[in-house]
């Protein structure tokens, strides 16, 4: 799912912080022999490839969707690969990548979703995927080239349709590998913790996906069409109205809307062994994260669930390539960040030679879990997620009283607080905290690792800052921050940030969260009115990452109220956040005492502690 105009810009730089005990690193196998990209077992190319255009698949409505069929020139049935995209079932690459499969044994088979492209029919994102693609699965079983074992691809949207023909449980399905995708639709794709996904929703749900085909935004004045309101009618400043994007706007928590478009409950109902991949700047990280425990707990199959496995590179909407700027995986010089690009079509052809073809490659004996410690810049295995080694560590926010801006004087410490019991600032949503990189895609809003200094100017920002760090000391797994906080509004938002000082001042962002006052119980639930003034406690999912932060370097938070247009502003009114267009100034205030000690969780890894 990428949008033409998605941006991936800044630099990754090294990061700090420390434990006093920690030791080097251990040392890390090759790339080759963590990814089995050398496995000589892997299906060769055999075949020359017969390529059919445009063959109609019927759903059980009458209506078709236009598929392209690539298939081994040779007599005899084969396992199949489907592919159903929203984006046109013959982008340049996409039908390069059937060819290499199909050469290899195996039909490809490209499908254009309901409503887009050559397919008939009218597309409303998510709606139709489940029984169109059981629908698709049940028509390989009528095919004369088609042996009886089925297998899924694709990243973002076409993981997407993964998930959700995977709940109707067809028996041709037999493994998928879905990337940079979630199907929770409500939690991670359109709202996180009460906030809409805004810079997402509105550029790729609202515009790209409104129609038959994909809508580009070159050229847009984004500005004014993200600071619209409502934020209901944003898309008419984006000179569309889709009915997809208004519905998502007007259902703020989990209700029946999202029943059998969001998947999230519903682990249960699949069967099959599922690869997937992500990144630790990808939108979809969360999600992803999430399913894989739910499967290994609740998948239908024992198969199921033993044979859920889960890779996490240094990337954002992308898997296998470098899809951040050069030499910016931890820190590394660009040599040692080549460990994050490799071929992605050979992890693919090792997961379906076992399970499609039966071949027996040691896939079943894999670790769970594959991820890319950035800093070391190397690929681990790992047996569980969180890692049990994990050392959970406080990391409290104090001040003088003046933690507003990088200038002011917020420390970040292992220590309990003291000093002054609170910060304060003004949160005013006509000029809001710009969006500077993160876990963003498929829009103008810049994605990844970027420099915060621009942000940490200003005086609606809390900064609190480690001193310089004595040992390198790896974070990998969820973190979380504790907030104890008042605003004189009837609702607001908070906003964390773990950022990594440079020694030469540059700070880089490593993750962020928010939660909306109102829904501070869970984003999903019903709202629950705040009290002026009165002081909650507010959990602030950070997300996750697996980073190494060198010698020299400072951690620091900032805390805020606002990450726009990343996430939608809270007009601080009460009101319906999807409805409303009058704003008020919020007075916000952050405590950290003995009584209210908001702190940071770390998930510190000791080093050279092995698994």
């Amino acid at each position: 799912m990428t949008a033409r105009r998605t941006i991936l810009t800044a630099a990754l730089c090294v990061m700090a912080a420390g434990m006093a005990s920690a030791q080097p690193a251990p040392a890390a196998r090759s790339q080759a022999s963590i990814l089995h990209l050398d496995d000589p077992t892997l299906s060769k190319p055999t075949y020359r490839v017969l390529f059919e255009s445009n063959v109609r698949v019927p759903m059980r409505d009458g209506v078709t969707l236009a598929s392209d069929v690539y298939r081994p020139d040779a007599p005899g049935k084969f396992p199949a690969i489907l592919v159903r995209t929203p984006y046109n079932r013959a982008s340049a690459g996409l039908t390069d990548e059937a060819r290499w499969f199909a050469a290899r044994g195996y039909v490809v088979v490209r499908q254009d979703v309901r409503g887009r492209y050559d397919s008939d029919g009218t597309f409303y994102a998510f709606k139709n995927e489940a029984d169109d693609g059981y629908d698709a699965d049940e028509w390989f079983g009528s095919q004369p080239w088609f042996d009886g074992n089925l297998g899924t691809m694709g990243g973002s949207y076409v993981g997407y349709t993964q998930w959700a023909q995977a709940i109707r449980g067809s028996k041709y399905l037999k493994a998928m590998i879905p990337y940079i995708t979630t199907p929770d639709i409500y939690g991670n794709w359109i709202y996180i913790d009460g906030a809409s996904h805004y810079g997402f929703d509105l550029p790729w749900g609202g515009i790209t996906m409104d129609s038959h085909v994909s809508q580009f935004t070159d050229g847009f004045a984004w500005d004014p069409i993200y600071r619209h309101l409502p934020t209901a009618t944003a898309d008419e400043a984006g000179h569309h109205r889709t009915p997809h994007y208004r519905d998502w706007m007007a259902h703020p928590t989990r209700d029946a809307y999202w029943d059998g478009i969001s998947f999230d409950n519903d682990y249960n109902k699949i069967s099959v062994p599922i690869l997937s991949l992500d990144g630790w700047y990808d939108i979809f990280l969360r999600g992803d994260i999430n399913d894989d425990a739910r499967m290994r707990k609740e998948g239908k199959t024992p198969e199921a669930r033993s044979g859920k496995r889960l890779m996490i590179g240094p990337w954002a909407h992308s898997v296998g390539t470098r899809t951040l700027p050069t030499g910016i995986d931890g820190g590394a010089p660009a040599a040692s960040g080549d460990n994050a690009v490799f071929d992605m079509k050979l992890v693919f052809l090792r997961w379906f030679d076992h399970w499609l073809k039966g071949i027996d490659n040691g896939v079943t004996a894999d670790d769970p879990i594959q991820i890319f410690v950035m800093g070391d810049n190397v690929w681990r295995n790992e047996k569980e997620w969180p890692l049990a080694r994990t050392q959970y560590t406080n990391y409290y926010i104090q001040s003088g009283g003046r933690a507003n801006s990088a200038i002011g004087d917020g420390v970040l410490t292992t220590e309990q607080p003291k000093g002054a019991d609170r910060d304060g600032f003004s949160y005013d949503p006509a000029n809001p905290v710009p969006s500077m990189g993160g876990n963003v895609c498929c829009s103008n809003v810049p994605s990844g690792p970027m420099d915060q200094r621009a942000v940490e100017r200003r005086d609606d920002v809390l900064v609190y800052t480690t001193p310089e760090m004595k040992e390198p000391t790896e974070i990998t797994g969820p973190i979380k921050m504790e907030l104890f906080a008042a605003t004189s509004a009837k609702d607001t938002d908070w906003t964390a940030k773990l950022v990594d000082v440079q020694p030469n001042g540059a700070a880089q962002n490593i993750q962020s969260g928010i939660v909306r006052a109102r829904y501070r119980n869970g984003g999903g639930k019903p709202a629950q009115a705040i009290e002026p003034d009165k002081v909650y406690n507010y959990s602030i999912d950070l997300w996750a990452t697996s980073y190494v932060i060198q010698p020299g370097h400072k951690l620091r938070l900032e805390i805020s109220s606002s990450d726009f247009p990343r996430f939608d502003r809270n007009l601080n009114t009460g009101e319906d956040p999807a409805t409303g267009t009058r704003m008020i100034v919020a007075k916000q205030t952050i405590y950290h005492s003995a009584r209210y000690p908001s702190h940071l969780l770390l998930p510190l890894i000791p080093r050279g502690a092995g698994k």
